[in-house]
């Protein structure tokens, strides 16, 4: 897979509340494109941030009926990976950042 190709999968890190607890249980939550696999989940993980991934779980959040100036409105669906790594890994997020 090409570096492209990773960041494609791999869209962003979910950060909020629940996601800050799991990372004390070595879990990180990515939003993820709707088609991922959960193989190609666990390849992008460790390609691109250099840990070894134990586990991938993924969900797909519907997207909620929303009014936008009155009229009816969706918000689109997303997909989120639970990545569990392996004991001893971890990934800094906010390294990168700034």
């Amino acid at each position: 897979m090409s570096e492209e190709a990773l960041y494609d999968v791999l869209r962003a890190p979910l950060i909020t509340e629940k996601a800050t607890m799991l990372s004390e249980r070595n879990q990180v939550v990515f939003k993820v494109a709707l088609g991922a696999t959960k193989p190609q989940i666990k390849t992008a993980v460790e390609k691109l941030f250099d840990v070894k991934v134990a586990g991938v779980s993924t969900l797909v959040q519907k997207g909620k009926t929303k009014r936008v100036k009155g009229r009816p409105g969706r918000r689109s669906d997303i997909k989120k990976a639970y990545v569990q790594l392996v004991e001893g890994q971890s990934i800094d997020l906010t390294a990168k950042l700034g």
